[in-house]
């Protein structure tokens, strides 16, 4: 039988995924969740009854493990019936187990669900500070951000992100698509950049492909120099929602840092 997409990923960062289906099974999840984000209050992650019901009810709940040990976990559910698409909640991978493409794996997985049920995209919020997440998502996976959302969560006050803001970007994945060509920046035009000292830096700029650099490591930022963080915060959210209602799009994510849009 031919290896898919999802077994090879799995296969290459040394784990097996399947289903979270038992009340061990999600005690272990809620367990890495919360390793991961490291939440001031008990009840800010994903409660083990809500998965639970998640899980009775048909959607998305799975778990990459290690031999015996759970390195990362995936939980999403349906969308409305119109919307042909999974919402993928939460995805985390342990510290130890970072790296390895273990992330990855799991959204192969996830997609190889989706598509043996039908289901057309994926779609989910992520950080636009955080460079990696962003490269992953547009370049690795080739989803296509879709809406801005101001302080979506409101503040989640956890190990991740502090006291930060939660803006957000919808990513939609069109489980047919395949990962675009990455888009050149010959020609474009920074719109934000960087300081020397490494702050968020304006630039005049219009034209019909513009850059929005985004810091190389907000999460190290926040905890050496918030008031910076928050200044990226701000100037990201000004910049990404003008160019958005100025009918810019997302076309690419540059390794450099920077957002790529086309008007």
């Amino acid at each position: 039988m031919t290896e898919t997409e999802a077994e090879a990923a799995a296969r290459a960062a040394g784990v097996r995924i399947r289903a979270l289906e038992s009340i061990t099974d999600l005690l272990a999840a809620d367990a890495l969740t919360r390793a991961i984000w490291q939440p001031v209050e008990p009840g800010m992650m994903l409660p083990v009854d809500t998965m639970r019901a998640f899980a009775h009810t048909g959607n998305y709940l799975s778990g990459a493990y290690a031999g015996d040990e759970l390195v990362g976990c995936s939980v999403g559910f349906f969308e409305a019936p119109a919307a042909n698409a999974l919402h993928s909640h939460i995805t985390g991978v342990s510290d130890r187990a970072a790296g390895r493409g273990v992330g990855r794996a799991l959204k192969m997985h996830q997609r190889q669900w989706c598509q043996e049920r039908g289901v057309a995209a994926i779609t989910w919020t992520y950080d636009p500070l955080v460079a990696r997440n962003a490269y992953f998502n547009l370049v690795r996976l080739g989803a296509t951000p879709t809406t801005y959302l101001t302080n979506f969560y409101g503040t989640l006050l956890d190990g991740r992100n502090g006291k930060d803001e939660s803006d957000r970007l919808m990513a939609r994945w069109d489980l047919n698509r395949y990962p675009p060509r990455p888009v050149s920046t010959d020609g474009a035009e920074v719109v934000l950049g960087r300081t020397p000292d490494g702050g968020p830096a304006y630039e005049p700029g219009g034209g019909p492909r513009v850059l929005v650099a985004v810091p190389h490591d907000i999460e190290t930022l926040r905890d050496a120099d918030p008031d910076t963080a928050n200044r990226w915060r701000h100037a990201v959210r000004e910049a990404l929602t003008g160019l958005l209602a100025d009918g810019y799009y997302f076309t690419g994510f540059d390794r450099a840092g920077f957002y790529i849009l086309e008007r």
